[in-house]
Protein backbone atom coordinates (compact mmCIF):
# COMPACT_ATOMS: atom_id res chain seq x y z
CA UNK A 1 0.00 0.00 0.00
CA UNK A 2 1.42 3.39 -0.99
CA UNK A 3 1.68 6.47 1.23
CA UNK A 4 -0.14 8.56 -1.36
CA UNK A 5 -3.39 10.27 -0.50
CA UNK A 6 -5.83 12.09 -2.74
CA UNK A 7 -7.87 15.17 -1.88
CA UNK A 8 -11.30 15.62 -3.43
CA UNK A 9 -13.21 18.89 -3.24
CA UNK A 10 -16.38 17.33 -1.86
CA UNK A 11 -18.28 20.61 -1.75
CA UNK A 12 -18.08 20.86 -5.53
CA UNK A 13 -19.33 17.37 -6.34
CA UNK A 14 -22.35 15.26 -5.52
CA UNK A 15 -21.95 12.54 -2.90
CA UNK A 16 -22.28 9.85 -5.58
CA UNK A 17 -19.35 11.41 -7.47
CA UNK A 18 -17.24 11.64 -4.34
CA UNK A 19 -18.04 8.06 -3.38
CA UNK A 20 -17.10 6.76 -6.83
CA UNK A 21 -13.79 8.64 -6.75
CA UNK A 22 -12.93 7.42 -3.24
CA UNK A 23 -13.77 3.83 -4.15
CA UNK A 24 -11.58 4.19 -7.26
CA UNK A 25 -8.72 5.53 -5.11
CA UNK A 26 -9.14 2.56 -2.77
CA UNK A 27 -8.98 0.13 -5.71
CA UNK A 28 -5.80 1.82 -6.97
CA UNK A 29 -4.08 1.39 -3.61
CA UNK A 30 -4.13 4.93 -2.25
CA UNK A 31 -3.55 5.06 1.49
CA UNK A 32 -6.08 7.82 2.22
CA UNK A 33 -8.65 10.12 0.70
CA UNK A 34 -9.50 13.56 2.06
CA UNK A 35 -12.77 15.35 1.43
CA UNK A 36 -13.71 18.88 2.34
CA UNK A 37 -14.53 19.24 6.01
CA UNK A 38 -16.42 21.71 8.17
CA UNK A 39 -18.29 24.33 6.22
CA UNK A 40 -21.29 26.58 6.59
CA UNK A 41 -21.79 27.80 3.03
CA UNK A 42 -19.58 28.20 -0.02
CA UNK A 43 -20.42 31.54 -1.66
CA UNK A 44 -19.04 30.47 -5.04
CA UNK A 45 -21.60 27.64 -5.15
CA UNK A 46 -24.51 30.06 -5.34
CA UNK A 47 -27.65 27.99 -4.78
CA UNK A 48 -25.80 24.75 -5.50
CA UNK A 49 -25.70 21.99 -2.88
CA UNK A 50 -22.89 22.00 -0.33
CA UNK A 51 -22.10 18.68 1.32
CA UNK A 52 -21.62 18.59 5.08
CA UNK A 53 -18.06 17.35 5.50
CA UNK A 54 -18.57 15.30 8.65
CA UNK A 55 -21.61 13.45 7.30
CA UNK A 56 -19.73 12.71 4.08
CA UNK A 57 -16.70 11.48 6.03
CA UNK A 58 -18.65 8.96 8.10
CA UNK A 59 -20.66 7.81 5.07
CA UNK A 60 -17.45 7.20 3.12
CA UNK A 61 -15.99 5.21 6.00
CA UNK A 62 -19.10 3.02 5.97
CA UNK A 63 -19.00 2.52 2.18
CA UNK A 64 -15.32 1.54 1.90
CA UNK A 65 -13.26 -1.22 3.47
CA UNK A 66 -9.57 -0.25 3.62
CA UNK A 67 -8.84 3.33 2.62
CA UNK A 68 -8.43 5.94 5.36
CA UNK A 69 -10.73 8.97 5.21
CA UNK A 70 -9.92 12.45 6.45
CA UNK A 71 -11.64 15.82 6.50
CA UNK A 72 -10.70 18.98 8.29
CA UNK A 73 -12.28 19.88 11.64
CA UNK A 74 -12.31 23.58 12.41
CA UNK A 75 -11.95 24.90 15.91
CA UNK A 76 -14.83 27.39 15.72
CA UNK A 77 -17.34 24.81 14.42
CA UNK A 78 -17.21 22.41 17.35
CA UNK A 79 -17.75 22.09 21.06
CA UNK A 80 -14.67 20.08 21.94
CA UNK A 81 -16.47 17.42 24.01
CA UNK A 82 -19.06 16.86 21.28
CA UNK A 83 -16.28 16.50 18.74
CA UNK A 84 -14.41 14.04 20.95
CA UNK A 85 -17.55 11.91 21.17
CA UNK A 86 -18.28 12.17 17.42
CA UNK A 87 -14.75 11.08 16.49
CA UNK A 88 -14.80 8.18 18.96
CA UNK A 89 -18.14 7.09 17.51
CA UNK A 90 -16.74 7.20 13.97
CA UNK A 91 -13.92 4.95 15.17
CA UNK A 92 -16.59 2.37 16.04
CA UNK A 93 -17.80 2.52 12.42
CA UNK A 94 -14.36 1.96 10.87
CA UNK A 95 -11.63 1.29 13.44
CA UNK A 96 -8.29 2.77 12.52
CA UNK A 97 -9.46 4.40 9.28
CA UNK A 98 -10.45 7.92 10.37
CA UNK A 99 -7.79 10.56 9.86
CA UNK A 100 -8.39 13.35 12.34
CA UNK A 101 -7.20 16.67 10.93
CA UNK A 102 -7.73 19.96 12.75
CA UNK A 103 -7.02 23.58 11.95
CA UNK A 104 -8.25 27.12 12.47
CA UNK A 105 -10.23 27.83 9.29
CA UNK A 106 -10.56 31.16 7.57
CA UNK A 107 -13.86 31.37 5.69
CA UNK A 108 -15.65 34.66 6.47
CA UNK A 109 -18.91 33.13 5.21
CA UNK A 110 -18.97 31.01 8.40
CA UNK A 111 -20.25 34.08 10.22
CA UNK A 112 -23.54 33.69 8.33
CA UNK A 113 -24.17 30.53 10.39
CA UNK A 114 -23.36 32.33 13.62
CA UNK A 115 -19.84 30.91 13.99
CA UNK A 116 -17.36 33.19 15.68
CA UNK A 117 -14.33 33.94 13.53
CA UNK A 118 -11.84 35.88 15.65
CA UNK A 119 -8.41 36.95 14.36
CA UNK A 120 -5.89 34.29 13.34
CA UNK A 121 -3.80 34.66 16.51
CA UNK A 122 -6.86 33.97 18.68
CA UNK A 123 -7.91 30.96 16.61
CA UNK A 124 -4.42 29.49 17.00
CA UNK A 125 -4.60 29.92 20.79
CA UNK A 126 -8.11 28.42 20.71
CA UNK A 127 -6.85 25.39 18.76
CA UNK A 128 -4.05 24.88 21.29
CA UNK A 129 -6.49 24.86 24.23
CA UNK A 130 -8.97 22.72 22.27
CA UNK A 131 -6.47 19.99 21.34
CA UNK A 132 -5.22 19.74 24.92
CA UNK A 133 -8.77 19.08 26.16
CA UNK A 134 -9.43 16.68 23.28
CA UNK A 135 -6.47 14.48 24.22
CA UNK A 136 -7.63 14.33 27.83
CA UNK A 137 -11.21 13.43 26.86
CA UNK A 138 -10.02 10.62 24.59
CA UNK A 139 -7.84 9.33 27.42
CA UNK A 140 -11.02 8.82 29.45
CA UNK A 141 -10.51 11.69 31.89
CA UNK A 142 -13.36 13.63 33.45
CA UNK A 143 -12.38 17.08 32.22
CA UNK A 144 -13.08 20.44 33.81
CA UNK A 145 -11.71 23.48 31.98
CA UNK A 146 -12.52 27.14 32.41
CA UNK A 147 -10.09 28.64 29.98
CA UNK A 148 -10.03 31.55 27.63
CA UNK A 149 -11.92 29.65 24.92
CA UNK A 150 -13.29 26.48 26.53
CA UNK A 151 -15.68 25.84 29.39
CA UNK A 152 -16.24 22.23 30.46
CA UNK A 153 -17.60 20.92 33.75
CA UNK A 154 -16.61 17.31 34.38
CA UNK A 155 -17.05 16.43 30.70
CA UNK A 156 -16.78 12.69 30.10
CA UNK A 157 -16.76 10.96 26.72
CA UNK A 158 -17.86 7.42 25.96
CA UNK A 159 -17.04 5.45 23.86
CA UNK A 160 -13.29 5.95 23.85
CA UNK A 161 -10.98 5.39 20.90
CA UNK A 162 -8.83 2.30 21.09
CA UNK A 163 -5.92 2.79 23.47
CA UNK A 164 -7.35 6.09 24.67
CA UNK A 165 -5.89 8.20 21.87
CA UNK A 166 -6.27 9.16 18.23
CA UNK A 167 -3.48 10.37 15.94
CA UNK A 168 -3.86 14.10 15.42
CA UNK A 169 -2.99 15.93 12.23
CA UNK A 170 -2.70 19.70 12.38
CA UNK A 171 -2.99 21.63 9.15
CA UNK A 172 -1.56 25.06 8.44
CA UNK A 173 1.57 27.14 8.52
CA UNK A 174 2.76 30.52 9.71
CA UNK A 175 4.82 31.99 12.50
CA UNK A 176 2.81 30.64 15.47
CA UNK A 177 1.08 27.49 14.28
CA UNK A 178 4.26 25.35 14.42
CA UNK A 179 4.14 25.76 18.22
CA UNK A 180 0.73 24.05 18.26
CA UNK A 181 2.05 21.36 15.91
CA UNK A 182 5.02 20.73 18.20
CA UNK A 183 2.77 20.40 21.25
CA UNK A 184 -0.01 18.25 19.85
CA UNK A 185 0.51 16.78 16.39
CA UNK A 186 1.42 13.31 15.24
CA UNK A 187 1.40 14.61 11.67
CA UNK A 188 1.80 18.09 10.23
CA UNK A 189 -0.10 18.93 7.06
CA UNK A 190 1.91 21.81 5.58
CA UNK A 191 -0.59 24.15 4.04
CA UNK A 192 2.01 25.91 1.89
CA UNK A 193 2.85 25.81 -1.83
CA UNK A 194 5.32 23.03 -2.71
CA UNK A 195 8.25 25.41 -3.18
CA UNK A 196 11.59 24.27 -1.73
CA UNK A 197 12.54 27.52 0.01
CA UNK A 198 9.11 27.79 1.65
CA UNK A 199 9.30 24.19 2.86
CA UNK A 200 12.77 24.84 4.32
CA UNK A 201 11.50 27.93 6.15
CA UNK A 202 8.49 26.08 7.58
CA UNK A 203 10.63 23.11 8.60
CA UNK A 204 13.02 25.44 10.44
CA UNK A 205 10.09 27.03 12.29
CA UNK A 206 8.86 23.61 13.42
CA UNK A 207 12.35 22.56 14.48
CA UNK A 208 12.66 25.67 16.65
CA UNK A 209 9.23 25.06 18.20
CA UNK A 210 10.19 21.45 18.98
CA UNK A 211 13.51 22.47 20.56
CA UNK A 212 11.65 24.81 22.89
CA UNK A 213 9.72 21.87 24.40
CA UNK A 214 12.46 19.24 24.01
CA UNK A 215 10.65 17.25 21.31
CA UNK A 216 12.33 15.56 18.36
CA UNK A 217 10.86 17.11 15.17
CA UNK A 218 11.46 13.77 13.43
CA UNK A 219 8.69 12.30 15.62
CA UNK A 220 6.14 14.36 13.67
CA UNK A 221 5.04 13.03 10.28
CA UNK A 222 4.69 15.43 7.36
CA UNK A 223 2.29 15.69 4.47
CA UNK A 224 1.83 18.21 1.69
CA UNK A 225 -0.76 18.77 -0.99
CA UNK A 226 0.49 18.68 -4.59
CA UNK A 227 -1.50 20.22 -7.42
CA UNK A 228 -1.80 17.80 -10.35
CA UNK A 229 -3.36 18.00 -13.79
CA UNK A 230 -2.39 14.66 -15.40
CA UNK A 231 -1.66 14.80 -19.11
CA UNK A 232 -1.24 18.58 -19.19
CA UNK A 233 2.22 20.09 -19.88
CA UNK A 234 3.72 22.19 -17.09
CA UNK A 235 4.01 25.15 -19.47
CA UNK A 236 0.28 25.20 -20.17
CA UNK A 237 -0.90 28.65 -19.09
CA UNK A 238 -4.30 27.29 -18.13
CA UNK A 239 -2.67 25.08 -15.46
CA UNK A 240 -1.23 28.14 -13.72
CA UNK A 241 -4.60 29.87 -13.92
CA UNK A 242 -6.31 26.85 -12.35
CA UNK A 243 -3.75 26.75 -9.55
CA UNK A 244 -4.51 30.37 -8.74
CA UNK A 245 -8.25 29.71 -8.89
CA UNK A 246 -8.27 26.62 -6.65
CA UNK A 247 -5.67 27.87 -4.15
CA UNK A 248 -6.80 31.40 -3.28
CA UNK A 249 -5.03 31.11 0.08
CA UNK A 250 -1.74 31.05 -1.89
CA UNK A 251 -2.54 34.32 -3.65
CA UNK A 252 0.66 35.91 -2.32
CA UNK A 253 2.87 33.35 -4.12
CA UNK A 254 5.03 35.30 -6.60
CA UNK A 255 4.77 34.40 -10.27
CA UNK A 256 8.47 33.53 -10.16
CA UNK A 257 7.69 30.60 -7.82
CA UNK A 258 4.58 29.43 -9.63
CA UNK A 259 6.43 27.11 -12.01
CA UNK A 260 7.88 25.13 -9.09
CA UNK A 261 4.49 24.90 -7.37
CA UNK A 262 2.75 23.31 -10.36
Amino acid sequence: MSDLAVHLGGHHRSFDEVLALVQRAEALGYRAAYVDGDVSIVPSRGDGPVLDGWTATVALLARTSRIEIGSIRLVHHWNVARLAQAVATAECVAPGRLRFLASIGGQPADRRFGFALPPVSERIAWLDEWLDALRRLWAGERVTVHGRYLSLDEALVRPLPRGGRMPIEVGGAGARLPQVVARHADRWDLNIPPVARLVREATSQLAAACRAIDRDPASIGRSMWLFARPGRPAGDASVAAEFRRWHPWFRSLPDADLGEAI
